[in-house]
């Protein structure tokens, strides 16, 4: 197997373990891809080669499924995950001032993970609080009624959380 300099040496026999169970097995997939990023923390392209060689499927639907469903990631996410709802009535309420606000408090843009690790920020079609709009999450935690001006507050209790 191709090892990738960003992926750590432990964890390519844990994957080829992994893949090994369901080698050939097509209804696998999302199984097989679950526990990867469980692994891996993501699914770089390397990951996804290995898959699609093990389950005997194509790289494209390998892909076709990592990008559909939002549990899937292509990049390393932080250890806090902020998800903003793009929703109709979260977009209408004001979600797109508040992930601005978040993009210029973290310096980075939805899709990205902040350089020390510490947050990733992507967008969401619905969160399903639309009584509560703008809504974005935290991990686990929902923010409801959110305000672009309450995001520096919330932030930083994460942030001392995280280094904590």
């Amino acid at each position: 197997m191709s090892k990738s300099v960003g992926l750590q040496e432990e964890v390519w026999p844990e994957l080829e373990r992994i893949i090994q169970e369901h080698r050939g097995d097509r209804s696998a997939l999302i199984q097989v891809l679950h526990r990867c990023q469980e692994l891996v923390g993501y699914l770089p392209r390397e990951v996804q080669v290995k898959i699609a060689e093990g389950l005997e499927v194509s790289l494209g639907e390998v892909y076709g499924v990592v990008s559909f469903y939002s549990l899937f990631s292509t990049k390393p996410r932080g250890k806090y995950r902020i998800s903003v709802c793009k929703g109709t009535a979260c977009y209408v309420r004001g979600s797109m001032e508040v992930l601005e606000r978040l993009e210029k408090e973290l310096g980075i843009k939805a899709g990205d993970s902040t350089d020390d690790g510490l947050f990733s920020l992507e967008v969401v079609r619905c969160l399903g609080a639309c009584g509560l709009s703008p809504v974005m999450t935290i991990n686990d935690n929902t923010y409801g009624l959110v305000k672009p001006d309450a995001i520096p507050q919330i932030l930083r209790a994460y942030r001392a959380a995280g280094v904590a």
